[in-house]
């Protein structure tokens, strides 16, 4: 690599590094002159990076975004995608990535056409995290075009494929995605059913924008609608529980995707979740190893005794 290669490359990490860099700072920083400096700027333009000029106090050389996306050998598709995935990581989804991403993404937001930042946004504002990534693969199509109806209050038509396998066609109204540990939620209101829904993204198909807008309802908050939807809904028994222990502890075993977990005063907490199986579902309930109590309903109560004298039996003589 020639010197004036090298130096336009460190040229252009300076410009990432900070808002605005005055001529002088820049040439104390390359070990060159004033003109040499601009003539460096001069190569980043020809190679599509837009850096701006401006004279006076506070004036100086500025990289900002352009009409198309700099050489950094990402397609607009694989841009878009990377600063989304940077978005969840530096909201410390990852540990320990959390502030690098957010550096990172800064790089990319400052030179991304606004064109692809308004893509990436919608899919931001539209999107609550209750977990950490998601492991169900989803089309980016349909994340975008959800994204995007939720970000302009615009209809939606999708197919969908419910838990009994039951295929329909839905009239939508898209209010929020929610990501969990695992999947990509929608909550929307259903049109031809008058309620609200909670619809996986991995189930719905041919999802189109038809073009015409919504005055938006007044929602139920989009987290908490989905967590009910996803850990008690869906099944015939649903218990709640007091532990006596805090609530940090015992969320160290039921994940926000799997129950439901609110504080019950500094000691203690309260766990709604759901299952197919009453006697089942106890020894799930007493994974978190402290003492805790049914509360309802009777039938998950006396699969307790059931379960109790079951292991009751198996260490007596």
């Amino acid at each position: 690599m020639s010197e004036t290669t090298s130096r336009v490359l460190q040229l252009l990490g300076l410009l990432q590094s900070r808002r605005v860099w005055s001529g002088e700072e820049l040439a104390e920083r390359l070990g060159v002159t004033t003109r040499s400096v601009r003539r460096d700027v001069d190569r980043l333009r020809e190679l599509g990076y837009p850096v701006h000029a401006s004279t006076g106090h506070g004036g100086g050389y500025q990289l900002g975004a352009g009409a198309a996306l700099p050489p950094l050998l990402l397609d607009p598709d694989e841009a878009v995608a990377m600063a989304v995935c940077l978005r969840v990581a530096a909201g410390g989804s990852v540990a320990g990535v959390g502030e690098s991403a957010l550096r990172a993404l800064s790089k990319l937001d400052q030179v991304m056409p606004a064109r692809l930042r308004s893509q990436v946004a919608a899919v931001h504002d539209a999107t609550v995290t209750l977990g950490a990534a998601t492991a169900t693969p989803v089309e980016p199509e349909v994340l975008m075009t959800l994204a995007r109806a939720c970000r302009d209050h615009e209809h939606v038509t999708a197919g969908y494929v419910d838990i009994r396998g039951t295929a329909t066609e839905r009239r939508l109204e898209p209010y929020q995605l929610v990501t969990t540990g695992r999947r990509w939620y929608l909550m929307c209101f259903d049109r031809d059913r008058d309620d609200w829904r909670s619809l996986r993204l991995d189930r719905m198909s041919e999802v189109r924008a038809v073009g015409t807008t919504f005055v938006p309802r007044d929602t139920p908050d989009a987290a908490s609608y989905v967590r009910r939807a996803i850990t008690s809904s869906p099944y015939p028994y649903v218990a709640k529980v007091r532990y006596f222990a805090p609530h940090d502890v015992v969320a160290q075993t039921f994940s926000a995707a799997s129950a439901d977990i609110e504080p019950d005063g500094p000691d203690a907490c309260l766990v709604t979740v759901g299952a197919d199986d009453p006697e089942r579902m106890i020894p799930w309930l007493a994974m978190p190893g402290c003492d805790f109590e049914v509360l309802e309903p009777p039938e998950v109560v006396d699969a307790v005794k059931v379960v109790a004298d079951r292991i009751g039996r198996a260490v007596r003589p």
